[in-house]
Parts: structure tokens; C-alpha cells; sequence
């Protein structure tokens, strides 16, 4: 016989599909970065401040169910960790809008992205010249969307399991 209680296996089942998601898209850019070679811009780079936020909050809140403290708790991890998503989902809305030149994106993105050195004797001297690619422009595109496109969608599947999380964990 089982000793949780019913919101406390809803608790679990939804953190950990939240702790999981995240990780799968995080997991997913940085593949695409050193797998791929393809380089993160500025605000690429802003979009997975959410998830490596995220993560461990998502993981607290599956091990506050498991160790059985209260649902508040855990409630309140899951929302702290939805909102961080639908921050994610906010970078991104920013970023493709930059990309499909809505609006200006920011001066800390440049225009071109230059290699990086095959020397290392060189690499300090370069670290101050070296720029990312540039915010305005898509470096890949799958079903016309950008990595900023798919990650609104993602971060906001992931918003909504961390609020259903939370709804049922009441």
C-alpha cells in the first residue's frame, strides 16, 4: 500500500516531467552549440537563463514532494519555476521579433561572428576582438521557426505543466 498521497504523486509526476523538459531543451542548445557549431548569440544566450534558473528549482520541488513536506511548498517551487518560463517564453518572443526585424534588438549584439583562433598564444589577444553572431539574424530555421521561435513554444508547454503542477498540488 502506497503511503503518498494522491497531490503529492501529482506533485512528483508533474516536476518531474517540468525538471525533465527543461533539461531535454537546454540540452538540446547546448547540443546545437558544441555538437552542431552552432554559435549562441547575446540573446540566445539570455533565453537559457531561465532553464539553468529553472532546473534546480524544478528538482527542489520534485524532492519536496518525494520527502513528503507540505503541498505549499512544492506549489510554490512549481510556480516559481513556471514563471521562469514564461520569462524564457518572453526572451524568446523578444529575440524572433528581433530576428524577423520588428524591432531593434540590443547593442550588445554584433553584426558579424568572427572564428574563433586556431592559436593559443593568440586566444588573449582575441578574447577583446571576437564578437557573437548577430541577434538580428536566424542561424537555422526548422519549419520556419527559429531556435527563438521553438523555444516560446517549449517555454510555454513547460509554463503550462508547471501551473497544472501547481493547480493540482493544491
Amino acid at each position: 500500500m502506497s503511503t503518498t498521497s494522491p497531490t503529492s504523486r501529482a506533485a512528483l509526476g508533474y516536476g518531474a516531467l517540468l525538471t525533465i523538459g527543461m533539461i531535454v531543451v537546454i540540452g538540446s542548445a547546448l547540443g546545437f552549440q558544441y555538437i552542431g557549431g552552432y554559435i549562441p548569440c547575446a540573446l540566445c544566450l539570455d533565453q537559457r537563463q531561465p532553464y539553468y534558473y529553472g532546473i534546480p528549482v524544478a528538482i527542489i520541488a520534485v524532492l519536496t514532494a518525494v520527502a513528503g513536506l507540505p503541498s505549499w511548498i512544492t506549489r510554490g517551487l512549481l510556480i516559481i519555476a513556471g514563471l521562469m518560463m514564461v520569462v524564457g517564453g518572453g526572451i524568446g518572443v523578444y529575440h524572433a521579433g528581433v530576428e524577423w526585424h520588428f524591432w531593434e534588438g540590443p547593442t550588445t549584439c554584433s553584426t558579424t561572428a568572427s572564428s574563433v583562433t586556431q592559436n593559443a598564444g593568440d586566444l588573449l589577444g582575441q578574447l577583446n576582438t571576437i564578437k557573437g553572431p548577430s541577434c538580428t539574424e536566424a542561424a537555422l530555421r526548422i519549419l520556419g521557426l527559429s531556435m527563438a521561435g521553438w523555444n516560446v513554444i517549449a517555454s510555454v508547454i513547460l509554463a503550462a505543466i508547471a501551473f497544472l503542477g501547481a493547480k493540482k498540488t493544491a
